[in-house]
């Protein structure tokens, strides 16, 4: 009998030891507060990623960053983390066609033109081959993009000289050159110290920034153009080696809850803070100008070459018909707008 139960308790203790062997807890990590869109929509993603594996993949979710923001895609990389997001912009130079998503007047909500740079860069081999070195889960955007300052109204073109504004880098920082834009590239977080110290005047964010970013309070005035005045691309990433060593089930999970899935997990909380900020300006009396055909015009002609430039570059990089590719792009936002 003693024997049976020694047995027994061994063989639990076995079953036990291979129940824990066989759970994977992924590291995640986020630059943003854990407030932010960006974090809770990670979160909800890998809720669901741990209820869909019956909690045999599972996140453990860093209290704080393991690098500043530049350094999120070799921290992924490197496997210091296996799970996060970065701005492709953070790590000027190192991407160029995911720059096509942050072309000016793409669209005027986040989440048809995330879900439409998902599919389209799922298409080309071309993107994903930018990213080695990590497991691109999805790309997506942020919404449309804003000019804030705390000095004064932005009507024309000639308003935006003089001022300084801080910017994330890659396109956004193009189109600021076009316009003769005094522009420092710095990331996001650091926004409330530059402009509450004075030593920025602006600053190109969405909506949803001034909250996130306790700038609300300090903008003076906003200026919306249809469709955004630029945008930024994200990749949502995993760690390869991570990715690799899970079950053909677990992986099979993974894979679903990628793409197209969290492309629209991901704008649709852009989407959500933006709508809350915009209203959260107005009970802060920011002046919030809509661009008039004058100001878009005089826009367009100024950063028109960015498309030309764009797809040269693609091009240079492998990309085949990158003009095509920009355009069916658009056709897939207007498309997805529609519905």
């Amino acid at each position: 009998m003693q024997k049976t139960l020694v047995t027994t308790g061994l063989v639990g203790l076995s079953l036990w030891a291979g129940l824990a062997q066989a759970q994977t807890v992924l590291t995640a990590s986020s630059w943003v507060p854990p407030t932010h869109g960006l974090s809770v929509s990670q979160k909800e993603w890998c809720d669901t990623l741990a209820s869909k594996t019956s909690n045999r993949v599972r996140c453990n979710i860093l209290p704080r960053a393991v690098t500043p923001p530049p350094g999120t895609f070799d921290a992924v990389k490197n496997g210091l983390v296996d799970i996060s997001f970065t701005v492709h912009g953070y790590t000027p130079g190192r991407f160029v066609l995911t720059q096509m998503a942050e072309l000016p007047f793409l669209g005027d909500k986040a989440e048809p033109i995330s879900v439409a740079f998902n599919r389209v860069a799922s298409k080309h081999p071309e993107f994903t081959a930018e990213h080695q070195g990590v497991k691109v889960l999805s790309y997506f955007t942020h919404g449309p993009g804003i000019v804030f300052n705390t000095k004064r109204p932005i009507t024309r073109v000639e308003d935006l000289a003089g001022l300084k504004f801080r910017v994330g880098g890659g396109m956004v920082n193009e189109i600021s050159k076009q316009l003769d834009m005094n522009v420092t590239l710095k990331p996001a977080p650091e926004s409330y110290e530059l402009l509450s110290s004075g030593v920025m005047d602006g600053t190109l964010f969405p909506a949803e920034s001034t909250d996130s970013f306790k700038i609300d309070k300090i903008i003076k005035h906003a200026t919306q153009f249809p469709g955004g005045l630029y945008n930024t691309s994200f990749v949502f990433m995993m760690n390869p080696a991570k990715y690799n060593a899970l079950s053909a089930d677990d992986k099979k999970v993974v894979d679903e809850l990628s793409g197209e899935y969290a492309a629209r997990l991901f704008g649709k909380a852009w989407d959500r803070v933006d709508a809350a900020a915009l209203a959260n300006m107005q009970k802060n009396g920011v002046k919030v100008i809509q661009a008039d055909s004058s100001l878009v015009s005089g826009v367009t002609i100024r950063v028109n070459k960015l498309e030309r430039d764009w797809a040269a570059a693609a091009g240079a990089k492998g990309l085949k018909n990158a003009s095509s590719v920009l355009a069916d792009f658009r056709a897939e936002i207007a498309k997805l707008q529609k519905q």
